[in-house]
């Protein structure tokens, strides 16, 4: 059984952009409390990030390690920190996102069963090669439905992102795959910007 934490359809993500030691994210419930806390130590070649519930970092409650140091098509494990059960894996498409990101979604066995991508080519490019004030959107997909949809708030100094599971009405994406994907999209996705 998930912890309570992890039940409710709507949450919100926050990382300051001007950090000297790493980037720290907060994730809030609907209410405003802290759910979840994350520090990142800067200049990592491997990804390994931690989340807890709360500053003090004493409960740590999900495990995000990429496979590889430096790769195009990097995959990320997800583990449950408390069962030490792998959750799912997120996989980067490789040369295609560079243009518009997309991450292949996989069970706990590497099977692929859904899809994050960015709203637009257009905009994906705009982003890009012009602004980035423009706000990143993301749709998460599984069975060809959507489950989640990843919202960018814009704000120049600090990362807004809006995680929204109410579509998923047949519980499909599992809510500690789908805020690992959230703090994914705003620690790796937001360094290109």
């Amino acid at each position: 059984m998930q912890e309570a934490i992890f039940q409710h359809n709507q949450y919100l993500v926050r990382r300051k952009v001007f950090t000297i030691a790493g980037a720290k994210f907060h994730v809030f419930d609907p209410a405003g409390n802290l759910v979840f806390f994350s520090k990142m130590k800067a200049f990592k070649l491997r990804e390994d990030i931690r989340l807890y519930g709360d500053e003090s970092m004493n409960r740590e409650l999900l495990l995000i390690k990429a496979r590889q140091i430096i790769d195009f098509s990097a995959a990320y494990d997800v583990f449950d920190a408390a069962t030490r059960e792998k959750v799912g894996v997120f996989k980067r498409k490789g040369l295609k996102s560079i243009l518009r990101d997309e991450w292949f979604i996989m069970d706990a066995g590497d099977r692929e069963i859904g899809v994050i991508r960015e709203d637009s080519l257009l905009k994906s490019l705009l982003r890009r090669f012009l602004t980035n004030l423009i706000p990143q959107t993301y749709h998460a997909e599984i069975q060809g439905t959507t489950v989640c949809i990843y919202k960018q708030n814009f704000n120049p100094f600090v990362l807004k992102l809006s995680v929204d599971f109410s579509m998923d009405t047949r519980s499909l994406f599992d809510r500690r795959l789908g805020i690992a994907g959230a703090i994914l999209l705003g620690a790796i996705e937001g360094r290109q910007n």
